[in-house]
């Protein structure tokens, strides 16, 4: 595991921002952490390292947004995922199969669900003060070197 401490939210982005440009295709990138901790600014420099040029915003009522560049990344939203029927309606046991980078907030939520390859676990905690948060990525340690 890497523990981090960003101490904006513009950091927290030039975190993710680094990992995405080492993804190479077919990772899940499972977020855990409360409402507000910042799982869409972390996609939003996951999506700018992976050449994506588009404006991030939360899936929250679509449940999954789509974004296209040098790589594709799938945004869901899993706040309101409570059956195994919900999860399957939305259509990610598919979006698996396709190759692309799937970045999920709410991954607690379907925690049994989650691939057991290339899954990559992102805990999003309150650090010292509003704006700071404390980072730790664990799961596929190959990625670990992006933070370092």
């Amino acid at each position: 595991m890497v523990e981090v401490v960003s101490n904006s939210p513009q950091q927290t982005e030039q975190f993710a921002e680094q990992l995405g440009k080492v993804l190479t295709g077919g990772e899940t990138i499972a977020y855990f952490g409360g409402l507000g901790m910042g799982k869409t600014r972390f996609t939003a420099g996951l999506a700018r390292g992976m050449g994506i040029k588009a404006d991030v915003s939360s899936p929250t009522f679509s449940l999954v947004h789509e974004y296209h560049g040098e790589k594709t990344l799938y945004h869901f939203d899993m706040y309101r995922i409570t059956t195994f029927e919900d999860l399957c309606s939305t259509g990610f046991y598919d979006y698996l199969d396709w190759g692309g980078v799937l970045a999920v907030e709410w991954s607690e939520n379907i925690e049994n669900a989650l691939p057991e390859e290339k899954l990559i676990k992102i805990e999003i905690l309150r650090g010292e003060d509003d704006e700071s948060r404390i980072l730790r990525m664990s799961g596929e340690s190959i990625y670990e070197d992006s933070w370092r």
